[in-house]
């Protein structure tokens, strides 16, 4: 039996809990859902924060999505998932959202453990049509073809590579349907870059029949468009000609980014892309800190860099303002380069400014450099190119979750011949490390920036070799050395004053700086200890601790050395500080490692020093 609406006392928002009542609504209630739905997204996105202005453009064309097919045995594939907040509200989890990007609550991407309606857990951009065009093929083998596969990609994510590759095979698949809907508001961050949104820019104002050839004919598609995305008839009307046809199709819908909120359209930076928790009808979110964030340190920091060198450019993939290139890009336009989100274009293109006698800084979140690694690898190392990669969000990043914690770069770069990274203990050193950086000609190098408010100094009290000696435990044997990556510096200091009132363990902190490759002074430093503990807020395997451990076995060291890190896992979304905490890498969780490593070592037996002849 068909699922069909009550008299109820109850909204017709509420009312509507999955997408078979969806599709009983008579067209007359579409717009006033949609208004409940812009309400619903105003009051609880800025409640707890989230991507409120991409879901607000996205009302009407989703629920033309799912009056039109059938999730889930149709197909829907959102690129990306921060703009599938409204088919979450339509596929049950309304209630949920109360909980959106809290502990254990809602995610804020298509979550695969949340619904059925949920195909892909994707929060990377580029990617939908090359799942579409896989789960196509399967379906035509399998003779399911009446199956619809329908992938949902903004303009930004089209400038990325693997959507001009997934177009490239789809175009030619005249008899593997997939309907690709080009939600087409202009923006990602920031506007769209490049010919392709001079194209879609000529398509929307220029209108664009079936019949007209463009870029998407050309390659093999039907084309319908341009078609409002905001008067939900018209797409109904577009799709259901678009399922039809029974062969590649795009369907191009133009719609606006924070449609119906007054502060999300008039918002020049991003239309209010993300917020914190807000007022709804007045902020950008939260409560502003008087504190500054590591990545506006960072800004300003390149920003005086460049005005001293002139050889210093940036490179962004799409997000100048996320990645602090603010400041820069007011002084220097000519000297910031936005290439889309095409981070692996972004690289190699790095390479080729550095060939050309400059030094580019590519300023990425950390996750997103992952994509690239093989540009890092094979287009700037093996060169030894002077490129500087500055790595936002690296480490736990807290609400976004898995895809989004910038967790891999350690064990990745690590790998990397010839590149150095650096991570400062504190946002005030970031500068001197950046010039450092820039300084570096001969290949790549990588800063490590995380997502916090910058703390207080950290001094060091001594310098050894490049290794800054933050503390020295007055009196005390040397049981303990912690080395900390980056900003977990604090944690380690915290855990040093606990150890030594408390449990009378002496303890040198030493920062290296510079964490890739390890710092030939720190195994000298460790033969002098009876342990070693890093700390770093990366996968531990492969990571700065492994490859401690590795240098002090290859110098013939024994003290052992016990990596603290984050576990080989997907870590899911919660704040920064707990997340760190369950992974033992705030104070209290060093301080029980240190315990635990040195609870069955003698406590009279000979120094390492002496074991080893007073290295160092």
């Amino acid at each position: 039996m068909a699922t069909t609406l009550s008299d109820s006392p109850l909204s017709l928002l509420e009312r509507v809990a999955e997408p078979g009542v969806l599709r009983t609504l008579p067209a007359d209630q579409l717009p006033v859902l949609a208004d409940e739905i812009r309400q619903f997204l105003v009051e609880r996105v800025c409640a707890t924060g989230g991507h409120l202005g991409p879901n607000l453009g996205m009302v009407e064309l989703t629920l033309a999505l799912h009056r039109v097919f059938d999730s889930p045995r149709d197909a829907l594939v959102f690129d990306t998932g921060h703009q599938a907040y409204v088919h979450k509200m339509l596929t049950g989890r309304q209630k949920n959202f109360d909980r959106l990007r809290q502990p254990g609550g809602l995610s804020g991407y298509p979550s695969r453990s949340e619904s059925v309606h949920d195909l892909v857990a994707n929060s990377h951009a580029s990617t939908a049509l090359s799942y579409a065009d896989g789960l196509a093929k399967a379906r035509q083998l399998a003779g399911e073809q009446d199956r619809a596969v329908v992938a949902i990609v903004g303009d930004g994510a089209l400038t990325g590579g693997m959507a001009f590759e997934a177009l490239n095979n789809l175009g030619t698949a005249r008899d593997r349907p997939v309907i690709a809907v080009l939600n087409d508001n202009g923006r990602s961050y920031a506007p769209t870059v490049g010919a392709l949104a001079e194209r879609l820019g000529a398509l929307r104002h220029g209108g664009g029949a079936g019949a007209c050839r463009n870029f998407f004919t050309d390659l093999g598609f039907v084309y319908f468009g341009p078609v409002d995305g905001h008067d939900t008839g018209e797409v109904e009307v577009v799709l259901r000609r678009a399922r039809a046809m029974n062969r590649p199709v795009v369907v191009h819908v133009v719609t606006v980014k924070g449609k119906g909120h007054r502060p999300s359209e008039t918002d020049t930076v991003d239309c209010l892309h993300t917020v914190n928790a807000a007022v709804p009808d007045t902020a950008r979110g939260g409560t502003r800190s008087a504190t500054r964030s590591w990545t506006s340190v960072f800004g300003q920091s390149l920003a005086e860099l460049a005005a001293a060198h002139p050889e210093v450019v940036a490179v962004s993939a799409a997000m100048l303002q996320p990645t602090g290139l603010g400041p820069m890009r007011e002084r220097f336009p000519q000297r910031v380069f936005d290439v889309g989100i095409a981070e692996q274009h972004a690289v190699t293109s790095a390479a080729g400014l550095a060939m050309g006698g400059l030094h580019p800084v590519v300023a990425i979140y950390a996750t997103f450099a992952n994509r690239a690694f093989d540009q890092v690898l094979l287009d700037v190392a093996l060169h030894r190119l002077p490129v500087t990669f500055v790595l936002d969000r690296a480490g736990i990043t807290g609400p976004d979750g898995p895809s989004h914690h910038g967790m891999w770069d350690l064990s990745l770069l690590s790998m990397v011949p010839g590149l150095r990274l650096a991570a400062p203990r504190e946002a005030a050193q970031l500068p001197a490390l950046l010039a450092e950086a820039v300084a570096w000609d001969e290949g790549p190098t990588v800063v490590r920036v995380p997502k916090a408010t910058a703390g207080p100094p950290i001094e060091a009290v001594a310098s050894m070799d490049g290794v800054d000696i933050l503390h020295r435990g007055k009196g005390r044997p040397l049981d303990v050395l912690l080395v900390p990556v980056g900003p977990l510096a604090q944690a380690a200091m915290e855990a040093a004053g606990i150890l030594e009132r408390e449990h009378g363990i002496g303890c040198t902190v030493a920062d290296p700086r510079w964490v890739l490759p390890v710092n030939p002074a720190l195994p000298s430093l460790a033969a002098r200890h009876q342990v070693v503990v890093s700390i770093e807020d990366g996968v531990r395997t492969g990571g700065v601790g492994a490859a401690l451990s590795q240098l002090c076995q290859d110098h013939g060291i024994t003290t052992p050395v016990h990596t603290l890190g984050l576990p080989r896992a997907f870590i899911p979304h919660g704040p920064r500080s707990q997340l760190l905490a369950q992974a033992g890498l705030d104070a209290p969780g060093v301080v029980q490692a240190v315990r635990t490593a040195t609870a069955n070592r003698p406590a009279h037996r000979l120094s390492s020093l002496q074991r080893h002849g007073g290295a160092g």
